[in-house]
């Protein structure tokens, strides 16, 4: 599958910006897969606003491709499903995580292909440490399957270092749809940017913000970065992003106003920094920063099991729970910042999207 073979109308969304939630795994008191809250989770990002979903990846648990799980196909073919079924006609991207050595991500990749995924995010975890020329090939035997989604992940949990000279080569391969800049680290964050400005590609690759601390920041930046070619400008446009995996409808409505305001081209209230930092702390809760993020996946599941969207905040690990004290944190942040959830929403479409 290349670029061209993406519908045009989800193409020009994902490049103008679009939402696109970290699927979660909803799972019931057995560890079991729980199909019922698993479709009503993603009709819950189509309602939301969500211009795509992203399936297989960290928040939907590693754990899945384990043979004895064995959930990976079923849940991605759930997703795809319920995309094509309930999502008809809005043009929504299907992005599959992808991991592993080269012949595992070739499977997974062509898996994916199969049932219907428009794109492949794709994770380097597996080349901790290899070299920059090896990692290459890996991406361009994957970019021979599916569109790619390259990621950037922070090293605090499973990324590396990949330097300036990486992305540089990355945006040589035609078959790149986006990059997710997810290092948590500015000067990371701008070598991406500096690479796929300088490849002559900004109008091309999209820029997708998995950077949790710095949403909103990263949303109103605009960069300008000298290149052989003259001045070359480059925005990240949208989000993949664990943290969009709760309070989606309002973060749509936050990025729907950004591109407004980018727009507009006015000078930006400073009311927006303070947005920003709110963002922020609510993320910190969620993803469990206190504790080096141990809590990260089942911080997300306690807000949807407070909204009715998950039973409870089992993972597939029974390890990964609720630090102590992160409840409270999230009780916080509900308290502080009431403008950013989405629970009146929620609350009026439930009992649809679970029917």
């Amino acid at each position: 599958m290349e670029l061209k073979d993406i519908p045009q109308g989800i193409l020009k969304k994902v490049r103008k910006g679009v939402v696109i939630p970290a699927h979660p795994l909803a799972l019931n008191e057995n560890r079991d897969l729980d199909e019922k809250h698993q479709r009503g989770l993603t009709r819950y990002y189509i309602d939301a606003g969500a211009g795509g979903i992203a399936v297989g990846v960290h928040t939907t648990q590693f754990e899945i491709r384990n043979p004895d799980i064995d959930l990976f196909h079923p849940v991605l073919q759930m997703a795809s499903e319920t995309v094509d079924a309930y999502g008809e006609g809005k043009d929504i991207i299907k992005i599959a995580g992808i991991c592993g050595l080269t012949p595992q991500a070739k499977e997974e990749a062509a898996f994916a292909v199969e049932n219907g995924y428009h794109a492949g995010l794709l994770s380097l975890s597996a080349y901790a440490s290899s070299s920059v020329k090896k990692i290459i090939r890996h991406c361009k035997a994957i970019a021979n399957t599916i569109p790619l989604v390259g990621f950037y992940l922070q090293p605090a949990v499973g990324g590396r270092i990949l330097p300036y000279e990486f992305w540089r080569e990355f945006c040589e391969i035609e078959n790149v749809l986006a990059i997710k800049i997810a290092p948590f680290n500015r000067y990371q964050t701008l070598d991406v940017v500096r690479a796929v400005c300088e490849s002559g590609r900004s109008g091309e690759i999209a820029l997708y913000t998995g950077n949790d601390d710095n949403i909103l920041v990263d949303l109103l930046t605009e960069y300008f970065i000298p290149t052989q070619n003259g001045v070359q400008s480059a925005r990240i446009v949208g989000g993949l992003l664990g943290h969009w995996a709760v309070w989606t409808q309002k973060a749509v409505e936050l990025v729907d106003e950004v591109h407004k305001l980018v727009g507009q081209n006015k000078p930006l209230d400073p009311s927006l920094l303070t947005l920003a930092v709110e963002i922020t702390d609510s993320n910190a809760a969620f993803f469990d920063a206190a504790n080096s993020f141990e809590g990260c996946i089942a911080g997300i599941h306690e807000v949807l099991r407070r909204q009715g969207l998950l039973q409870g905040t089992w993972c597939l690990n029974p390890r990964e729970k609720l630090s102590p004290g992160q409840s409270a944190e999230i009780d916080r942040v509900y308290d502080y910042y009431p403008h950013l959830n989405d629970d009146e929403f929620v609350a009026e479409n439930l009992e649809k999207w679970l029917e």
